[in-house]
């Protein structure tokens, strides 16, 4: 007779809807207030003190709220490992390249789908921050990360890890975490970096390095935003396109080998030898 497999949480479905309860908590404030905001000429939805509370404590809610229902111990959603610091290096080197990479697709979708003016002035407010550069910085690099990781690769992915195999785990948590972000122009920018930062964890199982990957990638955007006049001068943006996408394709492929390589505990597994 054949045994029923026990369902651990969070299942695709529920995290589906654990998602869609941390966006309509926000929505439900902030709609209200943009109304008033257009009407009345007010400016309330980017009230600074507003935005810490709303995600504060929308934030401490879903995080409290799944970890109960993971009915797990806090280091089995929030596994904290030693991980080899160097491998932050093809990490960087990881991203960057993407980023080159993706303006085809971006490209390609910008033909598909032509962005309006309103989204390119709803992202860039993104990185804007409430007390200049390392206001926008500490929002985009640090709060980000950290919210979204404890969230996406803590409570979803590592439910995922128990109730499916690691190519499912990782390509539903990815595929999430890039839904999440309500932006279809933005999609695959936000996929590709789930699918590295789960694949991380499942080498790794260290929440604290798929945070400083996730802040990684936003200080890079952020950087690219500020200072593209100064970066396009460069000798590496100054070659051909061409020349540039080959360069990123094998950093990219290289960064991969090493990341792999940079994962595997060596210690631990001569350890093991020697018992």
């Amino acid at each position: 007779m054949n045994k029923i497999r026990q369902k651990y949480y969070p299942t695709v479905l529920q995290a589906i809807h654990l998602v869609i309860l941390y966006i309509f908590i926000q929505t439900i404030i902030d709609f209200p207030l943009a109304l008033l905001d257009y009407y009345n000429g007010t400016d309330y939805l980017y009230n600074p003190i507003k935005k810490i509370t709303l995600g504060v404590g929308s934030t401490l809610f879903i995080l409290i709220y799944g970890f109960r229902k993971s009915k797990a111990p806090f280091s089995k959603v929030f596994p904290l490992k030693f991980f080899n610091p160097l491998i932050l290096l093809p990490i960087v080197a990881f991203l960057w390249a993407t980023h080159n990479l993706l303006e085809i697709v971006g490209a390609w979708m910008n033909t598909l789908i032509p962005a309006p003016s309103w989204f390119w002035e709803l992202f860039s407010k993104i990185f804007d921050g409430d007390f200049g550069w390392w206001g926008a910085f500490f929002k985009v690099a640090v709060v980000a990360p950290v919210v979204e990781e404890l969230i996406f690769r803590g409570l979803i992915l590592q439910g995922f890890r128990r109730n499916y195999n690691g190519f499912v785990a990782v390509f539903m948590s990815a595929l999430l975490f890039a839904l999440f972000h309500l932006n279809p122009w933005q999609f695959p920018a936000t996929f590709i970096l789930g699918l590295l930062l789960g694949w991380i964890m499942l080498k790794t199982n260290s929440i604290l390095l798929a945070i400083l990957g996730h802040s990684i990638n936003n200080s890079l955007v952020l950087l690219s935003i500020t200072y593209w006049e100064t970066l396009k001068t460069y000798p590496i943006y100054l070659m051909e396109k061409k020349e540039l996408y080959y360069t990123s394709a094998l950093i990219m492929f290289c960064s991969v080998i090493l990341i792999y390589l940079l994962s595997i505990n060596w210690w631990k597994k001569k350890e093991l030898k020697k018992e």
